[in-house]
């Protein structure tokens, strides 16, 4: 890092102009502080080392000076007259520490050290914070169909609240933005959002992820680490696929939401947290209550206020506008006067079915934008299902005989499988996933098929 070093101690500016590099940093030693705040007008620095008491201005002023232009810098404050006022100004300037002379050089490495990591870390999530808003942008929740206003007039009247939310809706229709929307538009909207998809973690690890562990806790647990309710303290939690939770850890997030306090992996204290829980579900969680999968207090909790949201085939008016949004994340440099989408193609993505829904839609966008080297976008250039054209019979896979009357359970099995086919562009692995098949299977069945149309 680049450190500045102001002190009026000579003993102590030589001793920091020969340790400061050694430990991997570069150094300006100052005499005094109008020297450092000179400094400061002519660079920046990542880190301040300023003694408390110099003559003509002292640390606080240097440190006030720098966070003017830099708020960022990082500070640590060495004296040897330590006060209340002081420790009062080290905590409205946000100095990272306090030490009162004399200190030990290896406790000021663990320091600077630590100055370091918190550094790298907001770099880190400045750096993902620009991406996410390149890629997603605001909030905004795309469309002003009559469905989707009145999910934005649910929005809007429940996000003041503390209420807790339940969305639902299908696989790809946008839970998370509108998760995001009530929290961007609530109290707490300068405060975290964080959101976990219940059903992505496994099992043996989702009450660490959510609570946090102690060091030792258990095999692997090499430190203590802080749970996602911690990090979402003051903020909205959003869990993601709730009806995958497993039932143990249904009873402990009960317990949550009723006391507003968690406890970590291995701990016996707990600790208070402030969070509002948004949760999100594709699955019909009455019927999971019946089946004894889902704990009915645990609905009753988490549903204080629903919004259902539309699948996209319901709301194909926004579908221009869904599509011509998604896009300018791949093409951001086209005027906003430039027309995207040929009416052809319009017309053929309104036709759709879109059983993936707006994230169907956004992969839609994605090939058509990597294929259209001249806009608009034409029929052509959407994904293969889309064609109009009946499909080719090269043998690459055998095509339904055309029937009249009732089809065979055989029939319409492969129906099933060649329109989850064509849906993931001939990709078995997915169209298996699907189908909730395994991929030997499909495979099985396929090689039946074209076995039995050689027969005949």
């Amino acid at each position: 890092m680049k450190i500045l070093f102001a002190d009026d101690e000579k003993s102590l500016q030589k001793l920091m102009g020969l340790e400061l590099p050694r430990l991997g940093h570069t150094v300006t030693v100052c005499p005094d502080g109008v020297t450092a705040i000179a400094a400061l007008e002519k660079e920046d620095f990542d880190c301040l080392l300023v003694d408390l008491d110099m003559p003509g201005k002292g640390g606080i002023d240097v440190i006030k000076k720098a966070k003017e232009t830099r708020p960022d810098t990082e500070a640590i404050i060495l004296t040897g007259k330590s006060s209340t006022e002081s420790a009062i100004a080290a905590v409205e300037f946000k100095v990272f520490a306090y030490l009162t002379k004399p200190c030990r050089l290896m406790e000021l490495k663990t320091l600077l050290e630590g100055v370091y990591k918190k550094r790298e870390q907001d770099r880190r999530i400045k750096a993902l914070t620009s991406r996410l808003d390149r890629i997603e942008g605001k909030s905004k929740l795309i469309g002003d169909s009559g469905a989707m206003e009145v999910v934005n007039k649910m929005i809007a009247k429940v996000a003041p609240s503390n209420s807790a939310v339940l969305i639902r809706g299908e696989t790809g229709t946008g839970k998370e933005l509108v998760a995001k929307a009530i929290h961007d538009q609530s109290l707490r909207h300068a405060q975290p959002f964080v959101a976990v998809n219940c059903g992505a973690l496994p099992e043996n690890l989702i009450e660490s992820e959510l609570f946090g562990h102690r060091k030792g806790a258990f095999t692997g647990a090499e430190e203590t680490r802080i749970g996602l309710f911690e990090v979402a303290h003051g903020g909205s939690l959003f869990l993601d696929e709730i009806g995958e939770l497993p039932k143990a850890l249904q009873a402990k997030l009960l317990r949550v939401l009723e006391t507003g306090e968690i406890r970590r992996v291995g701990e016996n204290a707990s600790i208070k947290v402030d969070v509002r829980i948004i949760s999100a579900t594709h699955r019909h969680i009455e019927d999971m209550v019946q089946d004894g999968d889902f704990r009915e207090d645990l609905m009753f909790r988490i549903n204080t206020f629903e919004i259902q949201l539309p699948p996209l085939r319901e709301r194909t008016e926004d579908i221009p506008l869904l599509a011509e949004h998604i896009s300018r994340r791949f093409w951001p440099t086209i005027p906003m006067t430039h027309t995207v989408f040929a009416t052809e193609t319009i017309h053929a993505l309104k036709s759709h079915s879109w059983p993936g829904n707006v994230r169907e839609l956004a992969n839609v966008v994605e090939h058509a934008t990597i294929l259209c080297e001249e806009l608009p976008i034409q029929p052509q250039h959407l994904p293969r299902r889309f064609s109009e054209q009946s499909p080719s019979s090269s043998g690459e896979r055998p095509e339904l005989r055309a029937v009249s009357g009732p089809m065979s359970l055989r029939e319409l099995e492969m129906q099933a499988i060649h329109e989850a086919l064509d849906r993931h562009d001939g990709s078995k692995p997915q169209a298996a996933e699907e189908l909730g098949i395994s991929l030997k299977t499909l495979y099985n069945k396929l090689n039946q098929a074209t076995a039995g149309e050689k027969t005949a």
